[in-house]
């Protein structure tokens, strides 16, 4: 994962020593070093930024001022040699805070924390998508009891392995069909339905609760599978922790 940062610091000397550490991390690239807020404001507005290194204490307007003009701010690493501000820049959601001056290893540490607030985000996206979004309006036809039907993909609320076969269940009905699991699942749109065990795909827009390792679909509850378990959960946990 690339992290995209800029620099706003109006010291020469504080610029050099954050664009020497950034080079010996692989996945860092700097933007531009900046030397002071206003220049940045230019640059935020016109360039993805993921992380700003952003100094306190600077002419025209403050690190911190500048950050709470800002509406949707990337992650912020305060680097400052005024340890008083320490616990303003928390309350303002501060990745880290690093006192000048700062070692590599400090330095590193602090990149870590935000690498590990990044992949977390990223990873909420995916899956506030994937959950939130209702079942597509398209269909699959499906050949049972020498008949063809027409099955929408909202109507599914999960699918049961049997053996050879599998079990479709609908709002009311279900449908046994001479198919494969990994076979439906291929067919399923991936963003709706979710293979919870070996032998169930749940629709995620019809899931009611979740308890233990049981998830409930339409008054049935079924199992997680351990192979499925911490994919799954690791969704889950992070849209409803506790």
């Amino acid at each position: 994962m690339e992290i995209r940062a800029l620099i706003i610091d109006d010291e020469p000397l504080a610029r050099n020593v954050i664009l020497e550490y950034s080079k010996r991390i692989n996945n860092l690239t700097i933007v531009e070093a900046c030397e002071d807020a206003v220049q940045a404001i230019e640059i935020l507005g016109n360039t993805n930024i993921d992380l700003l290194f952003l100094d306190i204490n600077m002419p025209m307007l403050s690190g911190i001022s500048f950050l709470k003009t800002l509406k949707n701010p990337p992650l912020v690493i305060f680097t400052t040699a005024y340890a008083e501000y320490a616990l303003e820049s928390y309350e303002l959601n501060a990745t880290d805070y690093l006192k000048k001056p700062f070692s590599f290893e400090r330095f590193l540490k602090a990149m870590n924390k935000a690498c590990e607030q990044l992949s977390l985000m990223q990873a909420q996206n995916k899956q506030e998508s994937t959950l939130n979004k209702a079942a597509p309006d398209g269909y699959v036809f499906i050949k049972a009891n020498k008949k063809t039907y027409k099955v929408n993909f909202k109507d599914i609320l999960y699918v049961e392995g049997l053996g050879d076969y599998i079990k479709i269940q609908l709002r009311g009905q279900h449908i046994v069909t001479n198919l494969t699991m990994k076979k439906m699942y291929d067919i399923l749109p991936s963003d709706c339905f979710y293979r919870i065990h070996k032998s169930f795909i749940i629709s995620l827009d019809n899931i009611e609760t979740i308890e233990g390792n049981m998830v409930q679909v339409n008054k049935v509850k079924l199992p997680v599978g351990n192979s499925y378990r911490q994919d799954f959960f690791q969704i889950i946990n992070k849209w409803f922790p506790g």
